[in-house]
């Protein structure tokens, strides 16, 4: 079973009963705030997700992600989590410093 765990947002866990989905899609769907800015189409960094481990339960990096990695935008160990689906196992990641809301409270 997929699952994800944010840990700077108190260490909450989503488990998946389904495989293949966008991670932006499984955070959504348990009603946590993340920040999207281009409407989840990879045509912005806004989503970006800090990977801690689990990055090869992901897909590998789309032509979108490659482009902001040339440019500095997106680091070896960050993901946009509208383009990066969860295929197995677990994902443990964190929202970015740059990404964080000012309403949602999170720890460290």
């Amino acid at each position: 079973m997929p699952r994800i765990v944010i840990e700077n947002l108190f260490n909450r866990k989503i488990n998946s009963e389904a495989s293949d989905r966008k991670v932006i899609e499984l955070i959504h769907e348990n009603n946590i705030d993340w920040m999207h800015a281009c409407g989840k189409k990879g045509r912005c960094t806004s989503c970006k997700m800090i990977v801690l481990s689990g990055m090869e339960n992901l897909n590998d990096p789309n032509e979108r992600e490659l482009f902001y990695r040339k440019q500095n935008r997106l680091r070896a160990n960050e993901r946009l989590s509208c383009q990066s689906i969860l295929k197995k196992g677990e994902l443990r990641i964190k929202v970015a410093e740059i990404n964080k809301f000012p309403h949602v409270e999170y720890s460290e």
